[in-house]
């Protein structure tokens, strides 16, 4: 899928929907992402969100009735998960027909980890979308990073904001951005919802997984041809990715697998499962300078 749909832009006071196509999730979070959303937009939420079957927010079948009532709903400019955890891929079958056909007209998506699956599938089908915050990760999130949700949501026209990172490896990339949480992103390989990555700058982020298991999902993407098709790698947060008294770091792991691969690579971008999670705008082009460690975005997220 070569070109990408913008969605509008939201309005202050618009209609934001929260679902929960993952995992179950504690209220008193919950709340207090709500009453971040609240401050610009109106949010709102189906009771059956707070469902829990085991490690998920009930069962596949009341999440993705929630999820397509959210993308159908004329009414609603832009959706946002309420909490990651596992279980958004199990939707992808019964989703991607209608997706896929142009069944539904194109909104804002926020979230991230989890959720990664669902924007893979939103970028295979030709949308944008913004990995960002969860609502259950709202309320703890600096001033910052809401502020740039909403110039993401509502800047017609105005490419985000670049990010800093660290230089890793030497280079000048441009591309699409895409991908998220490394994990999800491997188990999505061979499958009809990764998007095409030929010429895109890869994103990947994850939390609590040991240097090895990180490696090995790497090496994973390498022995299925990933790294010969993108063009440089945007590393974000690798959160609680340490081995226990191992004398080295997982930062280490990670620059050493990216030298190997030798594409332009920026890392510690504040994007993932650290204290800050900015977002950013996915399938939109962006140039990666892996000398200076920025990230800067090419064009906005949102249309007129």
């Amino acid at each position: 899928m070569s070109g990408y749909t913008r969605p509008p832009a939201l309005q202050p006071a618009d209609r934001v929907a929260v679902v929960a196509p993952a995992g179950p999730f504690d209220s008193e979070s919950f709340e207090a992402g709500l009453r971040v959303l609240a401050r610009r937009y109106r949010p709102v939420f189906d009771e059956g969100c707070f469902a829990q079957k085991r490690y998920l927010a009930g069962d596949d079948a009341r999440r993705l009735d929630e999820l397509t009532a959210a993308l159908t709903d004329d009414g609603v400019k832009a959706i946002i998960a309420a909490r990651g955890g596992y279980g958004s891929m199990r939707l992808l079958p019964g989703l991607w027909p209608k997706l896929r056909a142009g069944g539904f007209r194109p909104k804002p998506l926020v979230g991230f980890s989890d959720v990664t699956a669902l924007h893979l599938a939103l970028q295979a089908a030709g949308w944008l979308s913004v990995h960002g915050p969860v609502v259950t990760q709202l309320g703890t999130q600096p001033a910052a990073v809401v502020e740039r949700l909403v110039r993401l949501l509502e800047s017609a026209g105005t490419p985000a904001p670049p990010l800093e990172g660290t230089p890793v490896v030497g280079g000048i990339a441009e591309g699409r951005l895409l991908g998220g949480n490394l994990s999800v992103l491997t188990r999505l390989l061979g499958t009809p919802y990764l998007p095409e990555l030929d010429g895109a700058v890869l994103l990947l982020e994850d939390v609590g997984e040991r240097p090895y298991r990180l490696d090995r999902m790497w090496t994973h993407l390498a022995l299925a041809g990933v790294f010969d098709r993108v063009r440089g790698l945007a590393l974000g947060e690798f959160a609680g990715c340490e081995e226990p008294d191992a004398d080295y770091a997982s930062a280490e792991v990670l620059a050493g697998l990216a030298a190997e691969v030798g594409l332009p690579c920026v890392g510690g971008l504040p994007i993932g499962h650290g204290p800050v999670n900015q977002p950013v705008p996915l399938g939109c082009r962006v140039r990666l300078d892996g000398t200076g460690g920025r990230l800067t975005f090419l064009e906005p997220a949102v249309g007129p």
